[in-house]
């Protein structure tokens, strides 16, 4: 009997030991955050991802009371902030920018030091943003059909224009001469700037841009658009018709969204995305998205990991189809 008690007391008294421990975490988590939170970003200041990250984070800073901060972590395509997000202790104080750049490079590189599946939770997706085909005006085309049967006449005479290789603007068109069973010669740049100016100037026929990048060359009339290269119309040129209208099974997108490191706890993974989604109510907010061409993202962790898995799944078949490798 005593023995009895003695073992009771030993288990008792141990769990008692490990209380005060899980509700310190419990408390860390409902009152998270308590310090500055940083937000890795892949590449440098002033492009996509940086605007979008800077925005998602000014809007967490004043929901949540703590900053969080922009650190930018350009280098290798994306796959050296990406690692760093990786390493960082998974306590919710390091956050990543994810992009379609991530999905591509799980498949592009072939060495890399994580899995991008893997290692990254999802947390919440913030905004799509559509590609577009544009090509110079002295093409004779006005639609998409039309490229097509000009590209089927004069197989392997089109010069496409691409931000790098394995970059979204080139695997987007890698994907439609999937689909299409055209042949391009892809024109790589560094970057989507200059493929733009050589685009205007004659030196390449066809660019599937970012909007962002090309609307005002569009509204100029400097560049001519094809269409959309997202599942539904643009709000911003409705009268602009999508590939898929005319090209079965053809959607991309530049996304953005929030990852963290896999073991981040649930509780905070959801606070995030309870902040991230009330957003996209906010009418400032949703101006800004509007403002920056794309589409609001709302849903649940769940939601985002299906992107991004539907994401990786589509562009490890076109890297493959390909035959892509880094540059």
């Amino acid at each position: 009997m005593k023995l009895f008690h003695r073992r009771q007391f030993l288990h008792l008294a141990a769990g008692a030991a490990v209380l005060p421990a899980v509700s310190r975490i419990a408390r860390a988590q409902a009152t998270y955050p308590t310090r500055p939170v940083r937000i890795i970003v892949t590449l440098a200041p002033g492009g996509g991802n940086d605007i979008v990250a800077r925005l998602i984070g000014q809007w967490l800073s004043e929901r949540l009371g703590q900053q969080f901060i922009i650190d930018n972590r350009p280098g290798a395509a994306g796959n050296i902030g990406t690692e760093a997000a990786v390493r960082a202790p998974a306590d919710g104080y390091t956050l990543l920018l994810v992009a379609a750049a991530n999905a591509i490079n799980a498949t592009l590189y072939d060495k890399l030091n994580f899995s991008f599946l893997r290692d990254i939770a999802p947390v919440a997706g913030i905004i799509g943003v559509p590609n577009v085909i544009v090509v110079n005006p002295s093409m004779p085309v006005d639609s998409v059909p039309n490229f097509i049967a000009y590209i089927k006449a004069n197989p392997g005479k089109v010069n496409f224009a691409s931000g790098g290789t394995g970059t979204p603007s080139h695997v987007s068109g890698e994907l439609f001469k999937m689909l299409t069973h055209i042949d391009m010669i892809h024109v790589p740049y560094r970057g989507q700037g200059p493929a733009v100016t050589d685009l205007i100037g004659g030196q390449v026929q066809v660019m599937f841009g970012t909007m962002p990048t090309t609307v005002e060359y569009i509204r100029s009339r400097s560049l001519r658009a094809l269409a959309v290269t997202t599942a539904t119309r643009w709000e911003g040129m409705p009268t602009l018709p999508t590939v898929s209208d005319f090209v079965p099974g053809y959607e991309t997108s530049q996304w953005y969204g929030i990852g963290a490191p896999r073991a981040t706890p649930t509780e905070i993974v959801e606070k995030l995305n309870r902040e991230i989604n009330a957003a996209f109510a906010d009418p400032n907010m949703k101006m800004r998205l509007a403002q920056l061409g794309g589409t609001a993202l709302p849903g649940s962790p769940a939601d985002f990991g299906k992107l991004m898995t539907d994401e990786t799944e589509k562009w490890g078949k076109v890297v493959k189809f390909a035959s892509l490798r880094p540059e």
